[in-house]
């Protein structure tokens, strides 16, 4: 994977390096309308950070935030099969804690692994449908497997959720049509 790609990848799933939960607060429902209706690029990446910092703190034990956070740091030094072997701890002490599953997704496209990568993102989606890095790495893996409806169609989801989200340069306009 080119270093480029390789970041992309990062920030899709991750986003600046925080956790996901299933279990919406008011809170989190408030910064997802100011998320929507952001005025700019700088108000949404802050209401984002905002998001993945509210994801963070709703980790369903202290145990498992350390979990995932060892496993982020051993994806950081490439090793993908220790943060794997932690991830599968995380999902089965933790099955509805959303970013479990999304942090093994990242695993398992890191691994090659496309289609179980995919299962877990399906299951992150059915916890917290508004997670955009889930959906953007949904688009990233489809588009990578050359399933570029597919993968268009999963960034148009998390636009509609992120409207300033980074990946929207990598749309492509229908010809003839104004988007």
């Amino acid at each position: 994977m080119t270093q480029p790609l390789c970041v992309l990848v990062v920030l899709l799933f991750c986003g600046p390096g925080l956790a996901a939960t299933a279990n919406a607060t008011p809170d989190q429902d408030a910064l997802f309308k100011a998320l929507k209706n952001a005025q700019n690029e700088a108000e949404a990446r802050k209401i984002e950070d905002d998001i993945w910092y509210s994801w963070l703190n709703a980790a369903p034990t202290p145990e498992i935030r350390k979990q995932i956070d060892t496993a982020m740091q051993r994806r950081g030094v490439h090793d993908f099969q220790g943060a794997r072997d932690l991830l599968d701890e995380v999902v089965a002490q933790a099955p509805d804690y959303s970013e479990g599953w999304n942090q093994r997704a990242f695993i398992l496209f890191l691994q090659g692994d496309y289609e179980a990568s995919l299962e877990d993102i399906e299951r992150a989606l059915e916890l917290e449908p508004r997670h955009f890095g889930a959906l953007s790495g949904k688009a990233m893996i489809f588009m990578t497997m050359g399933r570029v409806k597919l993968g268009q169609e999963a960034l148009r989801e998390a636009i509609a959720i992120h409207p300033f989200l980074k990946e929207r340069d990598m749309l492509i306009e229908p010809q003839g049509v104004d988007l």
